[in-house]
């Protein structure tokens, strides 16, 4: 048995501006920084051994708060967990898109990564955390697109697709040769918290976060 927490990182100014950010380097912004400090506030009050990060800086940020409250204090960086590449719409907007490719860009071939390469990538890492780290409980620090794809493949019968938030938190457990979700895009820690950003639209959900 194991148990998996993914992570969405905290905001960031293109989250703000409906930018692509696919594998662009892009910082936390300072809502993103406080959504981060929330989130490690209420973690501190759970159990959780280890963290694993994707390699780009606002997942990065996002994963060295938690971190030092787990029970390693760590941040263990993997590839495998970055968003997936926007290719050529990478820093675009929609209407920067449609601009450049017409309202069908979607069906054209611009270097966006697929499902299946998401897919192939995470399953690889679960397979590792599952076997080395059985009984423990794991935070992953991913992005929009590549938790919502892995969430479909590992729990596909839930129902639940809505848009992930910054810093949402959904628990998996795996048992028995089974994924079950126990909790799901879970915001509780930025209850009451004002801020100027409501997240992503389900348009802009749909593509590379």
């Amino acid at each position: 048995m194991i148990t998996i927490g993914f992570v969405r990182h905290g905001s960031t100014q293109w989250n703000k501006e409906g930018r692509v950010q696919g594998s662009s380097d892009i910082p936390l912004d300072k809502d993103g920084l406080d959504e981060a400090s929330l989130l490690a506030e209420r973690i501190s009050h759970e159990q959780w051994d280890r963290v694993f990060s994707s390699s780009l800086l606002r997942a990065l940020q996002t994963a060295n708060k938690l971190a030092l409250h787990t029970r390693e204090t760590k941040v263990h960086l993997d590839l495998r967990l970055r968003e997936a590449g926007g290719g050529l719409i990478e820093g675009t907007t929609e209407a920067e898109r449609v601009a450049k490719w017409g309202v069908n860009w979607r069906e054209q071939d611009l270097g966006i990564e697929n499902a299946e390469s998401m897919i192939s990538r995470g399953t690889s890492f679960l397979d590792e955390m599952s076997a080395q780290y059985a009984g423990q409980h794991i935070l992953i620090v991913s992005h929009g697109s590549f938790i919502r794809t892995m969430l479909r493949k590992l729990v596909p019968d839930t129902g639940r697709d809505t848009v992930l938030d910054n810093t949402s938190l959904s628990v998996l457990r795996y048992d028995l040769c089974t994924w079950s979700c126990e909790l799901y895009n879970c915001t509780r820690h930025l209850i009451g918290r004002e801020t100027a950003y409501e997240g992503p639209s389900q348009e802009t959900e749909k593509i590379v976060r």
